[in-house]
């Protein structure tokens, strides 16, 4: 059977190659206008850069090792032949992004595609063949660990193991051979198809930010699509119907329809609707677009479109039965990601506890700052924090948690404002320019929203400007933070900046750069890179270990100190022998607690087997393993869930044992400092 494979592998590749040489244009290739854009992106990386690099061959060595790991990161498509003629031109890559020349883009996609066109009869015929699934063998985890195959032979065996393992997958979910059979077919099948839908910018994109990670992990070049995907972010609305979509087994699924959108307030799409088709000029327009297959980018940039304008989608409905549905594009605010509070009474969860504690939930630092270059209100985080602050002032609450797991970061504008709500006037943190200059932004208001304790929540993924405002509430000594051994440890700024020639003022949209201009430091002089935020208490938590933290990026910046800020740290709100008190209290409950004892279970299983380089094909061997991993999966994923204060969707902050925790020790918190205080009365 494996001759038979391999010579219908060989066949193919002769066709294939004898297409490829033939040539053709497709929406999928690179033009000279992208060449332009690639000089002024290396122009602007040198200028720019906080380590103003030179775009040389030792960044051409990187960036063509990071962009073939881009399209073929298990090491399934590629030969080492391959690999040897793209390595060819390592050291003139440099030499022609410099000279407008990104041909070297579309040289690797195109053999990716090719490859990809001819393993198809070669994964086809491997997903029909009767495997041994008792035999005793193994496949390598991690492709790290493998060489690029040198021979189709090679390579073939190596996909027998992957469609194999993927079949016992399915097998092991109760799937019928035939019909895990049919699975994976409709799955490569649809691989090709999203592939074949991939368009020049899609390219550029992938190859220019390849270029960028090797100086950083966040300067990234977008595109003018990916470019305005990055401002809804920012703004917190779009314009569209307000739905949610994903894409699902080649259709286009309704995920949920979001409150006070067009959709919502059509009444007519729900959940579970498959779209169809998209006629992006309304009824009457005759412009209906079949959407089944098409890549969900595509068909969301179909959907969308000005406010007061008409789409019309057509709906294949669960139940069965296609609809036609009309609906006026309205601007959508996306209320996920803004900020929100709740009023916790602990008597509720905590026997003989009583107080009030308000529940300040961050989850991004968003600014809309087209509306506020125009004056007048817009959306921010700052805003909405004074909002729900003063709400929590009017009903009386007792001590405040500021919630910033899983935040990201946002706009350091806003992190600055809503740290200084906290704190009287002074530097919040200082940034550290390309010229080595040091600036301290400053809080400027002396005013404090919020006199009372606080405690502020973070993990692993808490990062950038949420770094940003638990520094800074450390420093000033002003609170306590809890949650993971640290933060996310990305302590670098970046700012987006439109590609463009200096000597146009106009001209094609090129795009915008991402790039990290800038260090911040919190202002006891700590760089927040890779270290990030240490927790005054840690609570047990797998993310602790896993590898999800700045220090284990590639090509991660290195932490350093720089000089102390100006700053005056309050003396009554913490100290090292409460700090004491509050640990050994918490430590011993969670000691006691039987939930935290499962998390610590996880983390011992978890570190175990995470260095694992191989794993069983034999069926029952595999079975076991995986149902033991399933149970440990689920498991840790229930804690983590937990963990992030919302493994209620519906509620910000859900009665959990992590939740519960974190409110003993704001009552332990708010105890010892209204004990100090009745003490120096």
């Amino acid at each position: 059977m494996k001759s038979r494979i391999v010579t219908c592998i060989l066949s193919a590749g002769l066709v294939a190659t004898t297409l490829a040489n033939v040539g053709h244009a497709d929406d999928s290739r690179v033009t000279k206008a992208d060449g332009e854009t690639a000089r002024l992106v290396a122009d602007m990386i040198s200028l720019r850069h906080i380590t103003h690099p030179e775009i040389n061959d030792d960044i051409a060595a990187r960036l063509l090792h990071r962009y073939i790991e881009v399209w073929d990161p298990q090491k399934l498509y590629f030969l080492q032949s391959d690999i040897d003629l793209f390595t060819a031109s390592s050291k003139v890559l440099d030499d022609q992004i410099r000279a407008g020349d990104v041909d070297f883009a579309s040289t690797v996609f195109d053999r990716y595609k090719l490859r990809m066109l001819e393993r198809e009869p070669m994964i086809g015929q491997l997903i029909d063949l009767e495997h041994d699934f008792t035999a005793d063998e193994a496949m390598v985890l991690d492709p790290d660990d493998l060489d690029w195959a040198k021979s189709i032979e090679e390579l073939t065996e190596r996909w027998r193991k992957r469609v194999k393992f993927d079949l016992l997958i399915l097998k092991m979910d109760d799937t019928e051979l035939s019909d895990a059979r049919t699975r994976l077919h409709k799955r490569y099948h649809r691989n090709r198809t999203l592939l074949d839908q991939t368009e020049g910018h899609e390219v550029l994109e992938l190859y220019l930010s390849s270029m960028t990670h090797c100086l950083d992990p966040h300067s990234s070049y977008m595109s003018p699509q990916t470019l305005e995907d990055f401002q809804i972010q920012m703004r917190l609305q779009l314009e569209g119907i307000g739905a949610r979509l994903k894409y699902d087994d080649g259709y286009t699924v309704v995920e949920d329809v979001i409150k006070g959108g067009a959709a919502d307030a059509n009444g007519q799409l729900v959940k579970g609707d498959k779209i169809i088709g998209v006629d992006p000029d309304g009824p009457g327009s005759e412009a209906l677009v079949d959407v089944v297959e098409m890549k969900l980018s595509k068909v969301v940039e179909k959907i969308r479109g000005p406010k007061g304008t008409q789409v019309m989608l057509q709906v294949k409905k669960e139940a069965g039965g296609i609809e036609n549905y009309t609906m006026s594009r309205q601007t959508v605010k996306l209320t996920e990601q803004e900020v929100k509070g709740k009023i916790i009474n602990s008597s509720d969860w905590i026997d003989g506890r009583q107080a009030r504690i308000g529940v300040l939930n961050i989850p991004s630092f968003y600014r809309d700052f087209s509306a506020a270059n125009q004056g007048g209100d817009f959306k921010s985080t700052s805003r909405d924090v004074k909002k729900v602050l003063a709400q929590f002032r009017e009903q009386g609450v007792d001590s405040l948690i500021v919630d910033l797991r899983w935040n990201g970061g946002g706009a350091l504008s806003e992190a600055i404002e809503v740290s200084g709500l906290f704190i009287p006037k002074g530097p919040v943190v200082q940034v550290r320019e390309p010229n080595n200059a040091v600036t301290p932004y400053l809080d400027e208001d002396p005013d404090m929203y919020w006199r009372k304790p606080m405690v502020v929540v973070c993990n692993r993924l808490s990062a950038s400007a949420s770094e940003i405002f638990a520094g800074a509430i450390k420093d000033y000594r002003r609170g306590i933070v809890v949650g993971d051994k640290t933060t996310h440890g990305k302590g670098t700024v970046q700012n987006v900046m439109n590609v463009a020639s200096r000597m146009a003022l106009f001209g094609p949209d090129r795009g915008a750069l991402k790039l990290t201009i800038s260090k911040f430091y919190r202002v006891n002089g700590d760089s927040t890179q890779n270290k990030g935020v240490v927790s005054d208490i840690i609570l047990p938590s797998i993310l602790n270990e896993r590898e999800i933290g700045e220090d284990s990026l590639d090509n991660a910046l290195e932490f350093d100190r720089i000089q102390r800020s100006n700053y005056l740290p309050f003396n009554d709100f913490v100290s090292d022998g409460l700090m004491a008190r509050l640990n050994l209290e918490s430590s011993t409950r969670v000691r006691n607690e039987r939930d935290f004892q499962k998390v610590m279970n996880n983390i011992e299983r978890y570190t175990a087997r995470k260095n694992r380089k191989t794993i069983s094909l034999n069926e029952e061997v595999l079975r076991k393993e995986e149902e033991e991993l399933e149970r440990e999966r689920e498991e840790e994923e229930d804690t983590i869930k937990k963990a992030s204060g919302n493994d209620d969707e519906k509620d910000i902050f859900a009665d959990n044992f992590y939740n519960r925790e974190l409110l003993n020790i704001t009552l332990d918190y708010t105890a010892e400092l209204n004990g100090q205080k009745q003490a120096s009365r």
